[in-house]
């Protein structure tokens, strides 16, 4: 069985997610929603989903960057995003914290603004200190493109979308991203667009 995932527009999306507490943590509901969103972003697919993305306003998030999602990259394409596998994981109630503040732009899409992609700016390297499903503390420090989805679920669930960090005039229906910027740098998508060089 599989979420639905809403919608911009839905109020969930733009309020702060509040705490999981010690006794929901280890109860069947929220075992069950972590199931739940595990097989909805594999549905989709996707590399992570937070909670308020399925309507409900709580810290959760979880996280898979699956080898076959990376299969239509080419080796520089892999390399400039820093992009590797990242297994499934589950983060409960995650504190994200920058390391590496140096700007790194690539396009983003999500899975609650259906069908658009723009560019985005995040920091190179996070950490985030969180609890996984079982209750247990972890501490994770990504880099690349795997601080780039961890950025974009905690701010999900601070009810913050990518729109609201995006390049504005970069903002596209996915189906034209492929015909006219998939595969083109971001410097040249930035020239074309009429878009300053980044600095940095």
């Amino acid at each position: 069985m599989v979420l639905k995932i809403v919608q911009a527009g839905e109020p969930v999306l733009r309020q702060r997610a509040r705490e999981v507490t010690p006794e929901e943590l280890s109860s069947p509901e929220v075992k069950s929603l972590i199931a739940l969103m595990r097989d909805t972003m594999r549905d989709t697919p996707g590399v992570g989903l937070a909670a308020p993305q399925v309507g409900v306003g709580l810290r959760v998030v979880v996280v898979e960057d699956r080898p076959e999602y990376q299969a239509g990259l080419s080796a520089e394409e892999l390399a400039a995003r820093e992009r590797k596998p990242v297994p499934f994981h589950v983060l409960i109630n995650p504190r994200l914290v920058v390391e590496d503040p140096t700007p790194v732009e690539f396009h983003e899409g999500c899975l609650s603004v259906s069908g658009y992609t723009a560019l985005v700016s995040r920091a190179r390297g996070v950490r985030v200190e969180a609890l996984d499903e079982n209750g247990t503390p972890v501490s994770i420090s990504a880099r690349g493109w795997y601080a780039r989805i961890l950025q974009h679920e905690v701010d999900h669930l601070e009810g913050t979308l990518y729109v609201d960090r995006m390049e504005t005039r970069s903002f596209s229906l996915l189906e034209n991203h492929r015909r006219h910027w998939a595969g083109r740098s971001v410097a040249e998508v930035r020239k074309a667009l009429g878009l300053p060089e980044r600095q940095g």
